[in-house]
């Protein structure tokens, strides 16, 4: 009989895994917590608007189009994934703007007409990041990195590369303008990070952008996990939905079995999770299986900051619009200081909107627009009662955008809903209501991040945002690529 493997969660890093460890020859059952697949990027449909619930940046396709060679196919016949362009326009408090675009010409353009003395550093910078591009992400992203002698092999590397600076201090460090400076230093956002506090190693998502460009899935990220669901199928892979776990059985230092809360057991010869590590190693084990994951180790960990995402929609288009738009606020190292330092929900804010309809007009009924605006907000140690903040702080983001960016906008077809850090923690069952896992500070990732191979139980994995690499579509997928290297074939 083949081995059994189960995966807990059916997120990017879930599903990945499920196919990548079917290819090694086992069973795979999936059990998803809530009534359908994705995780955090399962879909919202109402009144005819479709909304992608998480993530919508889509990079590095490689990773996607891999899953289905293995088994044989090709993602073209499952999926269509088109190039945005703009990556992104960012809308600067002033009223200026930048396009950040993949094409060299036209993004040194848009550098020389907001700073023409920067042109020169920013080639210097983009330089920079191509190098740590080459040791952070293609030689490490997909390996393990759970042994001290991985770290002292590429700390040497990483010291030439200044990882020990943040993300702005390295962008500063080539870049005059301020404007710029937050233009390029916002993309640790997307992962969980503060760029004032982050390591300079996340510098290579501006390269990795640039190398493979930024797409979107025809139908919303939703169809990307229609489709890997639908070769799961294909490949004989078990999912079963409103299955939530909540213990994982240990034998002789091995887990054995997972418990879900309707009371059903599942012997595996291997278990992977897709689910927060800090949740499943202070709710899913007994004390007496994690000694190096107490309850004290994991409330030392740093969280990432949370979000406040609200989905609405509109009667009129807005052809000028970008797919994607970062609008800046009147503070930027303030406002980070509020959400990761101080934790508390400031007056001002500075937001990410969707505007998928720009690319897609099927997601939103004819001569409507279907919109989804992101802040970064606090994670629960804040204490902020968002039962009773939800509502006035979408109303005043609601405002400002119809002031910038979305004249006329009125009110919304579709009653507005919102996502809150009580969503990520209680829904989503992530440690204090963040959004990507441990913060991604230097002393928080690569070996100092939660292993992929848990060191407390053998047979126990980890996949998502929070084992390494980190988050963000590509890292989630590259840590199922690291199964490949440590789970042995089936039997």
């Amino acid at each position: 009989m083949a081995q059994r493997a189960v995966v807990i969660g059916s997120g990017f890093g879930g599903l990945a895994a499920a196919i990548r460890l079917r290819m090694k020859g086992y069973e795979v059952t999936v059990l998803e917590a809530l009534d359908q697949p994705g995780g955090r990027a399962r879909v919202f449909r109402k009144d005819g608007f479709t909304f992608d619930a998480g993530p919508t940046v889509i990079t590095a396709p490689y990773l996607i189009a891999e899953l289905f060679e293995l088994a044989g196919r090709s993602m073209d016949d499952y999926l269509t994934l088109v190039p945005v362009d703009p990556f992104y326009r960012i809308l600067f408090q002033d009223g200026g703007t930048f396009d950040y675009v993949g094409d060299e010409q036209r993004l040194l353009a848009q550098v020389e007409a907001l700073s023409p003395k920067d042109v020169d550093g920013y080639r210097r910078l983009a330089a920079h990041s191509e190098r740590i591009f080459d040791v952070g992400y293609t030689q490490l992203a997909d390996q393990p990195f759970d042994r001290p002698s991985e770290m002292l092999r590429v700390l040497p590397a990483m010291v030439r590369l200044g990882s020990y600076r943040t993300v702005y201090g390295m962008v500063a460090k080539y870049i005059r303008d301020e404007r710029l400076r937050q233009a390029l230093t916002f993309e640790p956002l997307l992962v969980g990070g503060n760029p004032f506090s982050t390591t300079s190693i996340y510098l290579l998502i501006h390269w990795l952008e640039r190398k493979w460009g930024v797409h979107f899935a025809m139908g919303g990220t939703t169809s990307i996990v229609g489709a890997l669901v639908k070769l799961m199928g294909e490949l004989g892979i078990d999912l079963r939905l409103n299955s939530p776990v909540v213990h994982i059985e240990v034998a002789n230092g091995s887990a054995v079995a997972v418990r879900t809360e309707a009371g059903e057991r599942l012997a595996a010869h291997v278990v992977v999770s897709n689910a927060d590590p800090s949740m499943v190693y202070t709710k899913m084990l007994s004390p007496e299986h994690r000694p190096r994951h107490s309850d004290h180790a994991v409330e030392r960990k740093r969280q990432s900051m949370s979000l406040f995402v609200a989905y609405f929609g509109s009667r009129r288009q807005f052809p000028e619009l970008a797919h994607h738009t970062i609008v800046l606020g009147p503070r930027y190292k303030g406002l980070l200081d509020d959400v990761f330092t101080r934790k508390k929900l400031a007056d001002d804010f500075s937001l990410y909107l969707h505007a998928p309809t720009r690319t897609d007009p099927s997601l939103a009924p004819g001569g409507c627009e279907t919109f989804y605006v992101l802040s970064p907000v606090p994670n629960n140690r804040s204490g902020i009662d968002w039962k009773r903040e939800a509502e006035p702080y979408y109303e005043r983001i609601h405002s400002a955008l119809e002031q910038r960016l979305l004249p006329g906008v009125g009110e919304s077809p579709v009653k507005p809903f919102f996502l809150t850090p009580d969503d990520f923690e209680h829904t989503l069952r992530s440690k204090d209501g963040a959004a990507f896992g441990p913060e991604p500070i230097l002393t928080q990732s690569a070996y100092f991040r939660y292993h992929n191979r848990s060191e407390d139980v053998r047979g126990l994995y980890f996949v998502g945002a929070g084992t390494h690499p980190g988050g963000g579509v590509p890292g989630v997928l590259c840590s199922a690529k690291v199964l490949d290297r440590v789970v042995p074939p089936a039997a």
